[in-house]
């Protein structure tokens, strides 16, 4: 069962989407302001996190920002209300994968909770070679440091491993150049993002059967990247 957890200080919000989502089939966790929900997210295993913008002592997107510079990359959805200013891009840019305003119909929640669930499920798995995450005929061998495409072993750097791990953790997900720059190399190039284009180009090659028309990692215009698989269009 797909665990959830609510983080809203709004007790009828709260409890609007912890019996949805219950009705829906997942298990669901609550929290009523970002410290406690934070603290639940670095210890529970999670699938998914519908967070505030608005919390008591941290808010969302300093919750959210915190989340992914521990790394932990279990899919974000903010809430905001119509009169609060929110930059969506900014949102994106740390980490949130969606963003739905108040007030909203608990159908449209289940939806796009079901909608990110499933670009995410089913990427990890396990064979007698140990954990491996397969998109495609993209096949990435955890304990190996291996990655096969179509059953054939790639000759990757430990950066470009590095980075095609972070954007298959990410699957389906588009990342900003600063956040591949940040994830993947840990620090900032002082706003120069031509590294990450260079190594996404030298993937490509690698992974792409025509690297000028790519099918896994897709660059979204004015923004980054995204890696997805032939079955996810």
């Amino acid at each position: 069962m797909r665990t959830i957890l609510v983080v809203d200080d709004e007790p009828s919000i709260s409890t609007l989407l912890q019996f949805n989502l219950k009705q829906a089939g997942y298990n669901v966790i609550s929290a009523d302001d970002g410290k406690q929900a934070l603290e639940i997210a670095l210890k529970e295993k999670l699938d998914l996190i519908i967070l505030d913008l608005m919390l008591p002592g941290m808010d969302g997107m300093d919750v959210c920002k915190h989340l992914r510079q521990e790394k932990v990359n279990v899919p974000i959805i903010m809430l905001t209300a119509k009169d609060e200013e929110f930059d969506k891009i900014l949102g994106l840019e740390l980490g949130a994968d969606d963003y739905m305003t108040k007030p909203f119909s608990p159908r449209e929640v289940i939806a796009r909770v079901k909608a990110i669930l499933r670009r995410t499920q089913d990427v990890k798995t396990e064979d007698e070679n140990g954990e491996v995450i397969k998109i495609g005929d993209l096949k990435i061998f955890l304990d190996r440091y291996d990655v096969h495409f179509k059953d054939k072993l790639l000759v990757l750097t430990p950066k470009e491993f590095e980075l095609l791990l972070y954007l298959a953790n990410n699957h389906g997900k588009v990342l900003s150049r600063d956040q591949l720059l940040n994830g993947v190399w840990d620090f900032h190039y002082d706003g120069d993002t031509r590294i990450v284009d260079v190594h996404i180009s030298h993937l490509r090659e690698k992974i792409e059967d025509d690297s000028k028309r790519p099918v896994y990692i897709k660059t979204i215009r004015g923004f980054g990247y995204k890696l997805e698989g032939p079955s996810d269009e």
